[in-house]
């Protein structure tokens, strides 16, 4: 829920919250974004080199570190304890495997899986050899003695599909497994070509699921089908992409689903926690769920039956003219609430603050790209506008509810984006009898240089994370970078040998150059289409190229199906130091989109803001900015709030980022300094 019971911090004393105390985890830590858990007075985070580490929830005191062994997975853990309290585990995954520690000391549980591990590449009906990552940074839910999971699935052709699995706490055994993906015979099969259940992949619960303990039902929202943006090889609805999936979590039996966007060719798939409140609705009280999307719309259903609580309408949206596609011809938009965050961008929503010369190069673009707002498909003809952005609107953590009220709290982001226009997918060619370096070249140019640059931009070399960790990201995606999972390990090894001596490689010029392969085999009849991934319509100077705010703390009452109030969350650091406020933080990485809410029954509303390093106190019934103060590193992930020797505390992971990746030297975002990583916790003073 992101919502805390707990009030000993309120609206009359929260100016008084100060600094309690302090854990810092190195810099060299990537993917900090980590929700900790506390129990009887144990806090537990993800501390330096991937290790798993007990506090005491008080102090910050070390109790105990765990060696991962790989990276586990970045946004939290799980909990599970026996009837007695005796048998405490926390349950993660680490390099695709899932593994359980022991809660009091730390030390692993061999007697769980195979040698104390579950192989998750198992049991998805692909190679397991074929998969280099499957694991989830979000670490799914416990349901009495299951843990339940989503995947992390490439976001490029070929990747695994994303099937929903429950495993047995104690012993690791596979319970159920649902096939987001439907096989033959099973329901929403005929909704893709016959095949695609063999070659399509995604569809999967990367974020956040929510469950119903009374009733037993679990809330899943579910990805995109890869590819993201054409999809002329998985024609149809594609059931259950973009699905907000209820499950009996006892047998894994689908009970209803409803789908936000069909055939998505925007990445426009779900992923903040479904909430669930009890409203009142015509007169009577009932159990809702409810879940904001990235296209800024927020669904709200009966809870038990999946029934809309107002009616959801079919709009007729664009139609693509991309070569082999065909999008679908409506979209379903809700009545109530209005939309969220904004969906269209025109020469009248321009940055105030932007220079002339940004204003002349973003009117040009907006004169010659396909701009017909939400749900403008990609098309091959010219680039393209999309807004809100793949990235929201609402993206992962960025919803919180409180349950007493009905009064749903979203983190929006206003960021418009340019798709590159879409081109076929052409064969990797590679210089035959050339070096490694020169091949590794060669496939730089084609595979990577779009997005990084000839310079390399933001790229990590195998000499500083070493070769393995190196071929999972390639592989497996990182962040905003898709995974290139078809990609031959000989020609990986070749990237790896001309990123780490790029001197080494002799000139090379692919056009017309002989020697090549197909990176991955497309259905019999189909030419694939692949479209750069996004590029942030942004100023020279890193900020938006969309009048502010750019990021917004939104309350909707769920009563009503209205919007309670918004203000701006956030600043960007150049402009407030010219005395220019209430801008909202910026978007430009996508870990700016991840600051995240939790309300409290001190009715308060926790929430940092990525790039001024500040989290905030807001009233939860006015907006009224209550409480904030600047810390060390980005505020990203969720807060937790919790209570430990009769004191409640509030804690925000902040994360540090290379001041050299800042734009505009600093003016859209400060990147924190030296140390600054780590857990920032707060309580009022001791008396």
């Amino acid at each position: 829920m992101q919502f805390s019971p707990l009030a000993q911090i309120n609206k009359s004393n929260v100016a008084d919250l100060s600094q309690a105390w302090f854990y810092p985890v190195p810099d060299d830590v990537a993917r900090f974004d980590f929700n900790p858990v506390i129990v009887d007075g144990v806090m537990y985070v993800l501390g330096g080199d991937g290790a798993i580490v007990a506090l005491n929830a008080a102090t910050g005191k070390t109790i105990w570190t765990h060696p991962a062994g790989a990276d586990p997975m970045d946004r939290g853990i799980n909990y599970w304890q026996s009837k007695d309290g005796q048998d405490r585990r926390l349950i993660f995954s680490a390099d695709s495997y899932l593994q359980e520690i022991d809660a009091h000391t730390g030390a692993s549980i061999p007697t769980f899986g195979t040698e104390g591990r579950v192989n998750l590449r198992e049991g998805l009906g692909r190679d397991p050899k074929s998969i280099p990552q499957i694991q989830t940074g979000t670490p799914g839910h416990v349901f009495e003695n299951e843990v339940i999971l989503g995947s992390a699935t490439s976001e490029a052709y070929g990747s695994p599909p994303g099937d929903i699995r429950a495993f047995d706490v104690l012993s690791g055994k596979l319970l159920w497994t649902f096939h987001t993906i439907p096989h033959p015979g099973e329901y929403g099969y005929d909704t893709w070509p016959k095949d695609a259940w063999k070659y399509v992949g995604g569809v999967n619960t990367w974020g956040e699921l929510s469950i119903d303990t009374k009733r037993g039902i679990g809330y899943f929202p579910l990805g995109s089908p890869t590819y993201d943006y054409w999809g002329g090889d998985r024609i149809g609805t594609d059931l259950f992409g973009d699905c907000l999936l209820a499950l009996d979590l006892r047998t894994g039996k689908r009970l209803w689903y409803f789908q936000t966007v069909h055939h998505d060719l925007w990445d426009y798939d779900p992923t903040a926690a479904p909430k669930l409140l009890t409203v009142e609705h015509d007169g009577k009280k009932v159990d809702i769920v409810a879940i904001a999307t990235k296209s800024g719309f927020v669904f709200a259903f009966n809870r038990a039956t999946g029934k809309p609580l107002w009616p959801i309408d079919e709009r007729p949206v664009p139609k693509s003219d991309a070569p082999g596609e065909q999008s679908w011809p409506t979209q379903p938009v809700p009545t109530k609430p209005p939309a969220f965050a904004r969906q269209s961008f025109t020469a009248g929503d321009l940055d105030p603050y932007m220079s002339a010369a940004d204003k002349e190069r973003v009117l040009a673009i907006l004169q010659t790209a396909n701009n017909h707002g939400v749900f403008t498909p990609g098309t091959d003809k010219r680039d393209s506008i999309q807004i809100p952005g793949d990235v929201g609107g609402a993206n992962w953590g960025n919803t919180a509810a409180d349950p007493r009220t009905g009064v749903f709290f979203i983190r929006t982001s206003d960021s418009p984006e340019v798709k590159f226009k879409l081109s076929p997918k052409e064969p990797l060619r590679v210089p035959l009898g050339a070096t490694m370096e020169t091949q590794g070249h060669a496939i730089f140019e084609q595979m990577c240089e779009t997005c990084h640059g000839a310079e390399m931009r933001g790229v990590k070399s195998p000499k500083d994370i070493g070769l393995d960790k190196f071929k999972q990201i390639v592989r497996g995606g990182e962040g905003e970078m898709p995974g290139f999972s078809e990609l031959p390990s000989q020609y990986l090894d070749a990237l790896a040998a001309y990123i780490s001596n790029p001197s080494a490689s002799a000139p090379v010029h692919m056009r017309g150059a002989g020697g090549g392969m197909e990176r991955l085999p497309a259905p019999p009849g189909i030419t694939r289409y692949f479209g750069n991934y996004e590029n942030r319509l942004m100023s020279s100077e890193g900020l938006p190229a969309i009048s502010p705010p750019w990021t917004s703390l939104v309350a909707v009452d769920l009563n009503d199906g209205t919007i309670k109030w918004r203000v701006p969350l956030g600043t960007a650091p150049g402009l407030a130091a010219k005395g220019i406020t209430n801008t909202g933080g910026t978007s430009v990485l996508l870990a700016a989109v991840r600051s995240d809410p939790v309300a409290t029954a001190g009715g308060l509303v926790f929430v940092g803001s990525w790039g001024d390093r500040t989290v905030h106190a807001f009233d939860e019934d006015t907006g009224k900015l209550l409480w904030e103060q600047q810390i060390g590193a980005n505020p990203e992930g969720l807060p937790s709030v919790y209570e430990a020797d009769g004191r409640e505390y509030v804690v925000f992971c902040a994360a540090a980022h290379s001041p050299d990746s800042a734009p505009g030297a600093g003016f859209a975002w400060t990147a924190g300094t030296q140390g600054a990583q780590g857990y920032y916790v707060f309580a009022l003073g001791k008396n």
